[in-house]
């Protein structure tokens, strides 16, 4: 590997902000199957093993971050998420946020044909980079860098796709049915930077609090403590 193309590979490191032992992985996760195709001395010489893995080491990565996001979610909400997630879509967009096309290596005619922005490209690519994360030194370096970089997009992504029912709605038609106290929510504490802030809310009944909540924005807080409330009045069962 010459000294331009490791140069090029500790711009990325530096993205990451993780420093391979190995470098030779990193840009292994780079080799498009077509530049093989088009150069005989990488004949043999792919992504597609790196990318393998990676896909299982960022399936278990998401399930991680489902587990400890939300503790309300039960299986099925959790797989069904989980493969929204673990997809083209997601992996691609991060792909973009890193830059990976720039990288990578592939075939003359693969290229000018837009290859290197293809989003089942950069699904594939991203997911090889973290195959090599894994090789080079473990799951807790690859958990680290996803927890790092992508935190606040997963646990966004995580809120949103667990959203199916607009729990404070039906504590709304509970509480016109049940009781003359009308319902207020109030924010009763904020965490953390502007980029990646928790919101803490309570939901009265009149003077009661029948519910607490948070989440990474004012609407998110309230769907929780809304659903709490309707957990607690024995509404739903959750």
């Amino acid at each position: 590997m010459d000294k331009a193309r490791i140069e090029k590979l500790h711009e990325l490191e530096e993205k990451l902000d993780y420093r391979f032992t190995d470098i030779n992985l990193l840009n292994l996760a780079f080799f498009h199957s077509s530049y093989g195709n088009e150069n005989k001395a990488y004949k043999n010489i792919s992504n597609e093993r790196l990318e393998f893995l990676g896909d299982s080491v960022l399936d278990l990565v998401v399930s991680d971050f489902l587990y400890n996001s939300k503790s309300s979610l039960k299986e099925g909400a959790m797989t069904k998420i989980r493969s929204q997630m673990v997809c083209e879509k997601s992996f691609s967009n991060m792909a973009k946020y890193l830059e990976l096309g720039k990288y990578l290596m592939m075939g003359h005619g693969e290229f000018i044909s837009g290859g290197s922005e293809k989003p089942s490209v950069l699904a594939d690519t991203f997911e090889a980079v973290f195959g090599a994360i894994y090789l080079d030194s473990g799951y807790e370096s690859a958990f680290k860098i996803v927890e790092n970089k992508f935190k606040s997009l997963f646990i966004a992504e995580i809120e949103t796709k667990s959203s199916f029912i607009d729990y404070k709605t039906m504590l709304q038609e509970n509480n016109q049915k049940k009781s003359r106290d009308k319902l207020k929510y109030k924010i009763v504490k904020e965490e953390g930077p502007d980029h990646d802030k928790k919101f803490y809310v309570d939901v009265y009944e009149g003077n009661l609090v029948i519910g607490s909540g948070f989440g990474s924005s004012k609407k998110h807080a309230e769907q929780d403590a809304a659903r709490n409330a309707l957990i607690k009045l024995r509404v739903i069962d959750e």
